[in-house]
């Protein structure tokens, strides 16, 4: 049997993107990061898409439209390696919109269940307990939905961490 030869040119893709480690993308194709390290020295590849995958992959969450390339034999531009590598920073931001709204329910519901709770001295230290333990998942998931739904600026931190000291001075007085 004969041995699956590299696929360079994906490679390269992977790499001039930048989204990836290169040790994940020689685990994806299956080389070793030596072969990648030395091909990419040897070829002049340069990391230098990274930016333009960012900017594109928010642009499409905007539009929340993502579209999928097919792949093609001719090598391909920076524009279609950009666009392809855009389109699975897309999908990953898309499934982590997902993930915190099922946290945000769970959040939710803590803070219903603990709302229905009279404290008493017998049980104040696992109020405390449970109302810091809200308070850490729901600014959590704040801060994720910040970041998943790209509304994270100078502004939109300080608003995260006012929340959280106004959260933590609630959380002492309980």
């Amino acid at each position: 049997m004969t041995a699956k030869q590299p696929d360079w040119e994906a490679i390269e893709r992977s790499y001039r993107a930048g989204m990836l480690s290169v040790r994940a993308v020689a685990e994806n194709n299956d080389v070793s990061e030596g072969a990648v390290r030395k091909r990419a020295k040897k070829e002049g590849w340069i990391r230098d898409l990274a930016e333009q995958v960012k900017t594109a992959a928010r642009e499409k969450l905007v539009r929340s439209s993502v579209r999928t390339v097919g792949t093609q034999e001719k090598v391909r531009t920076d524009a279609e390696i950009v666009d392809e590598a855009s389109d699975v920073a897309a999908s990953i931001v898309l499934s982590h919109r997902t993930d915190l709204a099922q946290w945000r329910d769970i959040a939710n519901k803590l803070c219903m269940a603990l709302a229905t709770i009279d404290v008493t001295a017998d049980n104040a230290g696992d109020f405390a307990r449970s109302l810091n333990a809200g308070v850490d998942a729901q600014l959590k998931v704040i801060k994720g939905e910040r970041q998943a739904y790209n509304l994270d600026t100078e502004t939109g931190d300080k608003t995260v961490s006012d929340l959280a000291a106004l959260m933590d001075d609630l959380s002492k007085e309980a």
